[in-house]
């Protein structure tokens, strides 16, 4: 028998613990779970278990991922984007409500199917971190309805993914209530609506301006945009560092940008093992229904990273990067010519950069 080395044990036990936990939680729902007996059904110690997950939230939030990474896998991704508003929210609606379980399964393993957060973060962080990814989510789906009209979508991307995830929460409790196909062509039809969406947040005229330098850049490398699954050349644009809780800010990062310039987000935590993985289920979920509805280059001028080491953070020379970190620097021909810190740093830095080069 061939001995297996260490990352190789370490590997199989986390997978026994994620199987494991994936048929109690489906079974019970994650309030019910027992780690214990999730450690029987693994066949492994209890502290084995938590040798890999910290708490039975990190390890609920690791089943999800694991979830969704698995079935991302197996999705064809789209090679061209729907022609209309209209077909691309409908087509959006239908991937989405993909989720949704069928009637008779089992109301746990429905929770699980539907990514279901009840009862999970049940503190006062956890609904503030959501509260800044729905901001983030609604902003990735805004820049795909965006492409090719000068319009702002963001109201239009809330008010779909506000109907959808009530859709969600009505499966969730009375299943088989309501027609999915309904809520779809719902959705197609939020696109007709005039919401006269203007941008004009109140604090930006206030915002510090971003401070000139000629700083040398050694960036990152082997870094993945999480939206086109591609490594990410850092040599050039404005590098916006978030931090989970100010997420909603990336939307002014990305405004500031001049036509055609990349905007990298990173997004950091000072909780890896719950918040971290909290932002990477809602990210991975989110760009895995955008993924199956429109084309890479929707978004080829927006990166998101997620900095889980903090290596883009440590480039710009942040030592104490967490949830509430807003940061940025405009990257130039690999030397940074501005930094900006403090709420606004994303605006603040890309503003300073259009000045130098108009």
């Amino acid at each position: 028998m061939v001995r297996l080395t260490r990352v190789q044990q370490q590997a199989r036990t986390r997978a026994a613990v994620l199987a494991a936990a994936r048929e109690e939680f489906a079974e019970h729902g994650f309030q019910p779970a027992k780690v214990d007996r999730i450690a029987e059904r693994a066949e492994l110690t209890r502290g084995a278990v938590y040798s890999n997950f910290p708490s039975k939230r990190a390890l609920y939030l690791a089943v999800l991922i694991d979830l969704i990474e698995k079935v991302s896998a197996g999705e064809p991704r789209a090679t061209v984007s729907p022609t209309s508003r209209v077909d691309a929210l409908g087509v959006f609606a239908r991937v989405w409500l993909e989720r949704l379980p069928l009637v008779g399964d089992s109301a746990p393993g429905g929770r699980l199917q539907l990514r279901s957060l009840d009862g999970v973060f049940d503190d006062e962080r956890g609904p503030a971190v959501l509260a800044q990814l729905a901001r983030l989510e609604t902003l990735l789906l805004a820049v795909a309805l965006e492409r090719g009209a000068p319009a702002r979508r963001v109201r239009l991307a809330e008010l779909v993914l506000t109907m959808l995830d009530g859709a969600g929460h009505r499966a969730e409790t009375s299943p088989g209530f309501g027609d999915p196909f309904d809520v779809a062509h719902a959705c197609r039809h939020l696109a007709e609506i005039d919401l006269e969406d203007a941008w004009a947040p109140p604090h930006l005229p206030y915002v510090a301006p971003a401070r000139t330098c000629a700083d040398a850049w050694t960036a990152p490398e082997g870094l993945v945009d999480q939206i086109s699954g591609e490594q990410v050349d850092l040599a050039n644009g404005l590098v916006v560092v978030l931090g989970a809780s100010r997420l909603g800010a990336a939307e002014e990062a990305v405004r500031s940008a001049k036509p055609g310039e990349q905007v990298t987000l990173a997004v950091v935590t000072g909780d890896r093992e719950e918040t971290g993985r909290l932002v990477r289920l809602r990210v991975a979920d989110a760009v895995g229904c955008l993924r199956r509805v429109f084309a890479p280059e929707t978004w080829q001028h927006v990166r998101l990273v997620l900095d889980d080491d903090a290596l883009v953070a440590s480039a710009i020379g942040l030592t104490d990067a967490g949830d509430d970190t807003e940061s940025a620097v405009s990257v130039r021909d690999g030397v940074i010519v501005a930094r900006a810190h403090g709420r606004g740093a994303g605006y603040a830095a890309g503003a300073r950069r259009r000045e130098a080069t108009s």
